[in-house]
C-alpha cells in the first residue's frame, strides 16, 4: 500500500484495519493521497519564513487535495429520544470525500502544537463510532524531515553567511527579544561560547520545530496507546527529500 510513498521516503503507518479499507473499498482514496504528496516539495526559505497564518507548504497540499474534491465538512450529530432531542454536537474536518458510501477524513499537521493531534484523533474517534467516517488520516512531519531540521538550517546559514544580527534582518529574519538575548547570552558568554550561526541556528529550531511541536513521534505515541481507537487510522510522515534549496 502506498508504494511509491514509501520508495519516496515517507513514512506510513496504519491501524485497525485501514489498510483492508483503504486497498479493499477505496483504493481511489489511495490514488488520490500519491497525486497530491509524491511531487511535494517545501523550499528552505519557506522552513526559515516566519509570520502568522498557515504556511505555504500547508496550502499546497490543501489546494492539491481540494482539487481532487476532499472538501472541508461539518458533520452535525443530533440524538433524541421519543422524538425529542436531547444532544447536538458538531464535528468540522479540513478535508474529506466520500468513496462509494466510505467517507475518508484528513488532517494536515505541519507543525501545530501536539496537542492538536489529539484533537484530530479524537474527532475521528467520535465520528467513526457514529458512523460518519470510515478511515482518519493525519499527515504530518515525518522522523527524517523533524530530525533533520538542525542540518537544514545549519546549511541554509551557511549557504547565506548568517553571522550577526544583521545578516538576520538583511534577509528578513527578526528574532523575538527573547530569541535575541538567548542567542546572544550563548555568544557572549565566558564558558563555552558558540559562535553566533549555530547559536541562532539551535535557537530558531528550537522554538519553531521544537519537540512540543507536531511530527510522527508525537503521534506515533498518541496512537500507540490507544488514542483514536477504534477509528482505523492512516499516518503519513512527510519526509526529508522534500526540502529543497537554491543552491
Amino acid at each position: 500500500m502506498l508504494e511509491k510513498l514509501r520508495n519516496a521516503g515517507f513514512e506510513i503507518r496504519h491501524q485497525s484495519h485501514a489498510a483492508a479499507i483503504l486497498e479493499k473499498d477505496t483504493p481511489l482514496a489511495l490514488e488520490d493521497l500519491e497525486q497530491a504528496l509524491l511531487n511535494l516539495a517545501v523550499p528552505i526559505t519557506e522552513i526559515i519564513g516566519s509570520g502568522g497564518g498557515e504556511a505555504k507548504l500547508t496550502q499546497r497540499m490543501r489546494h492539491a487535495f481540494s482539487g481532487l474534491g476532499w472538501t472541508k465538512t461539518t458533520f452535525e450529530i443530533s440524538k433524541t429520544i421519543n422524538g425529542v432531542q436531547r444532544e447536538s454536537v458538531s464535528h468540522e474536518v479540513d478535508h474529506v470525500k466520500a468513496f462509494d458510501g466510505y467517507n475518508v477524513a484528513l488532517e494536515i499537521e505541519w507543525n501545530n502544537k501536539d496537542p492538536f493531534f489529539d484533537r484530530d484523533l479524537e474527532n475521528f474517534k467520535r465520528l467513526h463510532v457514529e458512523g460518519a467516517i470510515s478511515v482518519g488520516i493525519v499527515i504530518t512531519r515525518g522522523s527524517s524531515l523533524h530530525g533533520g531540521m538542525r542540518e537544514f538550517v545549519s546549511r541554509f546559514a551557511q549557504d547565506e553567511q548568517i553571522r550577526s544580527f544583521g545578516d538576520l534582518e538583511r534577509l528578513g529574519i527578526q528574532p523575538t527579544p527573547k530569541q535575541s538575548l538567548e542567542i546572544r547570552n550563548r555568544v557572549e558568554r565566558e564558558r563555552s561560547p558558540v559562535d553566533f550561526a549555530t547559536a541562532w541556528v539551535e535557537n530558531f529550531v528550537s522554538n519553531k520545530y521544537g519537540e512540543a511541536t507536531t511530527h510522527w513521534k508525537k503521534l506515533d505515541v498518541r496512537v500507540s496507546r490507544g488514542v483514536g481507537n477504534p477509528c482505523p487510522l492512516l499516518l503519513v510522515g512527510l519526509p526529508a527529500s522534500i526540502v529543497t534549496f537554491s543552491r
